[in-house]
């Protein structure tokens, strides 16, 4: 009997493996070359802004073209990656149309020096890739979540060149202390082929080496702790100023129209002001990495944080497209740099500190945190960056990017609350 039934878990096993194994090398291929053409189309868009500044004055145009295209896709209810997140939690359709909305969205948006991002387009992507080909190979509802992941990994890695973070954040940011394990070998196998497949297109990780950090000494841990905390109010404070604001701008603003035509006349003027009486260049448009070399090398200037948020809140109010994922990284990295001016450390350490600290305090993730920061930064500052994605993890409260998270336990109790992200926050 016992022999049986090992046997017949052992068949299980293996069809299991060969299933999802097969799927996420199709996954990963496919999804992987169109995460690597958008990454492309990304990387040229940012260049295009950055050697053609005049393009910024286009951004009222590309907001119309992006309103038009939604309307046009009938696409007016996507909620972003929330929509991605209830597929997986309560069955929710992903429309095939919000792949190529997304994908010219977020590229129109970064051709004209919108401060967004791209990984969050990338989930999106992935998603509605994912969901497809789940409903083309016949997938029950519980194969297709897995599915959804599956491609969510393949694109976020494609884009982000990340594949571990790549792998169990989708996994990881569902169901905030729940892992999805059934998605463990698809999303593993679909990210480094999706990886692989973007390094294949010639398409180059953005890394910062943090290399002989200080000894993480009682003082030094003391600093991470504190500064952790400082991380988590930033986070609380983005997070409600996306929200709020684009609650607030919907109601001042109603019409798509011209809401996105007056976040792009706002966006030029802003540009024009940082340009004559700040920075005298382009630090806060597109996604950030340019501001992020400067942050590691400690020049970039005291107020970078602050004026990077308030760009990317105008750029998601006002109806531009691509996420925050790259923008939060580059706030935190700006606020690190700050803060290592200030105290006298690293500006290095504290620049990779502060990335994955404001990333953690605004998704809830801290697995997938720890993990990009060892791609991202490397492992010799491991220490800092558990300390400080703990604290602003737990700090941070139920707030974050995605209102349509669960929480099934407490962050900070042993019970079971079963809610989902930060709305009772924002509705006041």
């Amino acid at each position: 009997m016992l022999r049986r039934l090992l046997k017949s878990e052992a068949k299980q096993n293996f069809r299991y493996f060969i299933k999802w194994t097969m799927y996420a090398i199709l996954s990963g291929l496919v999804i992987g070359c169109v995460g690597s053409v958008f990454r492309r189309g990304v990387d040229f868009a940012t260049k295009n802004w950055s050697t053609h500044p005049e393009c910024i004055l286009l951004s009222p145009l590309a907001g119309v073209l992006i309103v038009g295209l939604t309307k046009l896709l009938k696409e007016e209810k996507n909620g972003g990656t929330n929509t991605v997140i209830d597929s997986i939690t309560e069955g929710k359709h992903i429309t095939v149309r919000t792949a190529p909305l997304i994908f010219t969205s977020t590229i129109l948006s970064h051709l004209t020096g919108a401060s967004v991002g791209k990984e969050g387009a990338a989930l999106m992507v992935g998603g509605s890739l994912g969901e497809l080909f789940s409903r083309l190979l016949r997938f029950d509802e519980k194969d297709q979540k897995i599915a959804i992941m599956c491609g969510m990994s393949a694109c976020f890695a494609a884009i982000f060149e990340t594949p571990m973070a790549a792998a169990i954040f989708p996994m990881e940011m569902i169901s905030i202390g729940i892992m999805y394990y059934a998605a463990l070998i698809p999303c593993i196998f679909a990210a480094f082929l999706g990886a692989g497949v973007s390094a294949y297109f010639g398409n180059q990780p953005e890394q910062f080496p943090v290399t002989n950090p200080l000894p993480f000494t009682i003082p030094a841990a003391a600093t991470a702790v504190c500064f952790g905390a400082l991380c988590a109010g930033v986070a609380i404070l983005f997070s409600i100023a996306l929200y709020r604001g684009h609650r607030y701008t919907n109601r001042l603003l109603p019409n798509p129209w011209l809401r996105v035509i007056a976040g792009g006349v706002l966006l030029i003027l802003m540009t024009g002001v940082n340009r004559m009486y700040f920075s005298g260049g382009y630090d806060f448009n597109g996604g950030g990495f340019f501001l992020m070399e400067k942050a590691f090398a400690g020049e970039a200037p005291w107020y970078a944080f602050a004026f990077k948020l308030i760009f990317t809140c105008i750029c998601i109010w006002a109806g531009f497209k691509g996420g925050e994922i790259v923008p939060t990284l580059c706030i935190g990295a700006c606020f690190g740099s700050l803060f290592a001016v200030l105290t006298g450390q690293s500006a290095a350490l504290y620049m990779a500190c502060g990335t994955v600290a404001l990333f953690v305090g605004m998704t809830n993730c801290p697995f997938s945190s720890l993990l990009m920061a060892f791609e991202l930064f490397g492992y010799e500052a491991m220490p800092y960056f558990a300390v400080v994605i703990a604290v602003s993890f737990t700090l941070s409260g139920y707030y974050g990017l995605y209102s349509s998270q669960k929480f099934p336990y407490s962050k900070t109790r042993a019970v079971f609350i079963n809610r989902k992200g930060p709305r009772k926050y924002w509705k006041k």
